[in-house]
């Protein structure tokens, strides 16, 4: 996990680039990079803007129950225990699951192809803080 702290003449900006354990991993290791996820996004002071973004492994389902924090524009129907992760994060730091906000058809949804490439997962994804989207 790595971050960028961009400054500029009337907002900061802090960009921070996360790679996530797959879904086979042990929960342990996922626990682990979202307590150090959450440990960094703390450290700035929160008018700062931060923005989240990189390969998460999750798949972010279309359901009802976080209507703040994504749309129903995501690729998969359901979310995996990744997709569980990010969306709590998401809503207990107030960011917004960007890649599921806007419409477009299901081939330009997708940011990872299997080699067989009958597989299409939407894994990456780009959160912002709420009060700037």
């Amino acid at each position: 996990m790595s971050y960028i702290d961009l400054r500029g003449h009337w907002c900061k900006i802090i960009v921070l680039n996360v790679h996530a354990p797959s879904e086979e991993k042990s929960e342990d290791s996922k626990d682990s990079i979202y307590e150090e996820l959450v440990q960094i996004f703390c450290l700035f002071p929160k008018y700062h803007m931060k923005i989240v973004l990189r390969d998460f492994n999750a798949k972010v389902g279309r359901g009802n129950i976080f209507t703040l924090t994504n749309r129903n524009e995501s690729l998969h129907h359901d979310s995996n225990d990744n997709g569980v992760r990010i969306l709590n994060f998401s809503t207990s730091n107030k960011e917004v699951v960007k890649s599921t906000m806007f419409p477009h058809q299901n081939i330009h949804k997708y940011t990872w192809k299997f080699l067989n490439e009958n597989t299409h997962n939407q894994i990456y994804h780009i959160l912002i803080d709420r009060i700037w989207h």
